[in-house]
């Protein structure tokens, strides 16, 4: 009996050794035939480690922007289209155009959106403009498939709700690596050219679309849309940028280690020390300053104040918003 034991725990062995040594052949020949060299295991193990963290990225960014496309379509068909409702940028052109030419919203999409994504092949590069395509191409392929129901049509809720659903999913296309919209892309080039910023563009391209709603439509419809526009606007903000917003602080201080052990053993979060240089000030300090960085949360503010005041009251402190972040102890460790 001890001896069949040992030999099926033998044959296990076997086994796995001959299937990974199998699985690594392969891999090398793959990479091989890739890059017409051969290389050594470590190589061969970085290419397949990155080639799968891009695997999932892609899938992760093809989620987000399905998920978006399907949004943005509830949006359009369930409550701005069914009232004659529009948006800004290239979806709302699109929408002007359904109510005043009576033809399919899935054509006008990739209509209109044809000339920002050749120009996206120049300002952004191929890939981002395929992607982008194909981002449109499934959302006008939903919107002529998927039919969705009339919500409402009380035109308060139909105007915050629909550009609630419309601004998630351009937001989500974004976070996937598309946009929906080109409008952006138009004005990312613009802005390059003329000297005022994407948001500068984006607001005066939107000020013709309503005012030209508000001329062929009625002024209400206009009203209406403009705050539609807005809500799609907000929402994009916060799938983007995040809901929560977070503070990064910097500080300088002669009891710059003392506040520094406050912060970390206190309020459990993490603190990066810079090395500063003297400028122009009446401190009076004759050593160079070390400079304080943390992350905090909002809900922070008070009490890390409150710790700094404890320590150094005339500690220089400066403040600013940080819209999301990534790794670090914030997002790991509660706060005590």
């Amino acid at each position: 009996m001890n001896k069949q034991k040992k030999d099926v725990v033998m044959s296990q062995i076997l086994h796995d050794f001959f299937r990974k040594e199998t699985q690594k052949r392969l891999k090398r020949k793959t990479y091989k035939y890739l890059h017409g060299e051969a290389v050594s295991d470590y190589r061969v193990a970085k290419f397949w480690y990155e080639w799968r963290i891009s695997t999932i990225r892609s899938i992760k960014d093809w989620i987000l922007i399905v998920v978006g496309v399907f949004s943005a379509a509830f949006g359009l068909k369930g409550f701005l289209l069914p009232n004659d409702f529009i948006d800004g940028g290239a979806v709302g052109i699109a929408l002007l155009s359904v109510v005043l030419t009576d033809w399919p919203l899935w054509m006008l999409l990739i209509a209109v959106n044809i000339p920002f994504i050749l120009l996206g092949v120049k300002t952004m590069g191929k890939r981002f403009a395929l992607k982008t395509a194909l981002a449109i191409g499934l959302l006008a392929l939903v919107a002529a498939l998927v039919s969705f129901p009339l919500v409402t049509q009380e035109k308060l809720l139909v105007s915050v709700f629909g550009g609630f659903f419309l601004g998630a999913g351009i937001g989500l296309a974004v976070r996937g690596g598309a946009v929906i919209d080109g409008t952006e892309i138009l004005a990312l080039e613009l802005s390059k050219r003329v000297g005022l910023t994407m948001g500068d563009v984006i607001f005066g391209l939107n000020i013709l679309i309503f005012g030209a709603a508000a001329y062929l439509l009625t002024v209400e419809t206009a009203m209406y849309s403009l705050l539609a526009y807005m809500a799609a606007a907000k929402t994009v903000d916060f799938v983007v940028e995040g809901v929560e917003e977070y503070i990064g602080v910097t500080i300088i201080s002669p009891k710059f280690q003392e506040i520094k052990t406050r912060i970390v053993q206190q309020m459990n979060r993490g603190v990066t020390v810079y090395a500063g240089k003297k400028g122009v000030g009446r401190s009076g300090a004759k050593e160079d300053p070390q400079i304080l960085f943390t992350v905090i949360t909002r809900l922070e503010i008070g009490r890390l104040n409150a710790e700094i005041d404890k320590i150094d009251p005339n500690a220089f402190v400066v403040m600013h918003s940080i819209k999301d972040m990534r790794g670090g102890l914030i997002k790991r460790r509660p706060l005590h």
